[in-house]
C-alpha cells in the first residue's frame, strides 16, 4: 500500500483529501505545518509527498529544497493557488515533480499520483563521489583522497548540495535560499566565507582559478566535475 505524506494547513481540505486517498488505497500521514512535515520527511520514507505551497513554519518549496538536497527521491506534488508561470518555475526548480493548482479535482489528484508511482524509483546511495572527494550523507563524513576532512555543518550542506548538482551554475541568491533558507545569517558574505573554507579544506591547487568550486563572474558558482 503506497505511503503518502500530505502537508496542508487547511484542515478541512486535508480531511477531505485524506478520506479520499485512504478510500483510494493509500496510507496517508498528514501534517498541518511545514516544520512538522519536515520532521516526518526526515524520519520516514514515503512513496509520494504532497505539499501545499504556503505553509506556516516552512514553505512547500523550502521543504522540497531541503528534501532534495538531503538526497530525498520520492516524487513531490505541489498544491497551490499560484498559477503564474514564474511561480511554477520556482516550484519545479525546488525539485517538484508535478504541480496542481487549487481548486483541484480529487480524481485528477488520484490520476497524478498513479502516474508518478509508475515512474521507476531512483537509486539512492549514501556516498557521493567527485574525483578525490567523497561525501557520506548518513555518516556526515567527508574525505579528500581517503583522508577525513572536518567541515562546519553549513559548509557540509553547501558541499553536499553542489556535489548533487555537478557542473550546474547557481547564483548566490539561489544557494542562499537552498542552504540557508530564511535564516537571518543568509548573506552574501556568509556564502563567500563558506566557499572560502571549502576551498581551503578541499582544493589541491594554489589559486581560485584551479579551485574545484568555480566562480562564474556576474553569474554565480558551480562545482567542477573532477577526474
Amino acid at each position: 500500500m503506497p505511503q503518502i505524506l500530505f502537508v496542508e494547513d487547511d484542515k478541512d481540505l486535508s480531511a477531505v483529501v485524506n478520506e479520499w486517498l485512504t478510500a483510494d488505497g493509500y496510507t496517508v500521514e498528514v501534517a498541518h505545518d511545514g516544520l512538522t512535515g519536515w520532521e516526518f520527511l526526515r524520519q520516514y520514507n514515503y512513496d509520494v509527498v504532497i505539499l501545499d505551497w504556503n505553509l506556516p513554519g516552512l514553505s512547500g518549496p523550502e521543504m522540497c529544497n531541503r528534501y532534495r538536497a538531503g538526497g530525498g527521491v520520492a516524487p513531490v506534488i505541489m498544491l497551490t493557488a499560484k498559477s503564474q508561470i514564474t511561480e511554477k518555475m520556482e516550484g519545479f526548480d525546488s525539485g517538484v515533480d508535478d504541480y496542481l493548482t487549487k481548486p483541484f479535482n480529487l480524481k485528477e489528484l488520484s490520476a497524478r499520483l498513479r502516474a508518478l508511482l509508475r515512474r521507476p524509483q531512483a537509486v539512492v546511495t549514501n556516498v557521493i563521489s567527485n574525483g578525490y572527494i567523497e561525501l557520506d550523507v548518513v555518516k556526515r563524513r567527508i574525505t579528500k583522497g581517503g583522508v577525513e576532512v572536518h567541515l562546519l555543518p553549513r559548509d557540509f550542506e553547501l558541499l553536499e548540495f553542489l556535489m548533487r548538482h555537478l557542473d550546474e551554475v547557481f547564483s548566490s541568491e539561489a544557494l542562499l535560499q537552498r542552504i540557508w533558507g530564511s535564516d537571518a545569517e543568509a548573506t552574501s558574505d556568509a556564502l563567500r566565507t563558506s566557499i572560502k573554507r571549502l576551498r581551503q579544506k578541499l582544493d589541491v591547487g594554489d589559486s581560485d582559478a584551479q579551485s574545484f568550486i568555480e566562480n562564474i563572474p556576474r553569474v554565480g558558482y558551480r562545482l567542477r566535475r573532477l577526474t
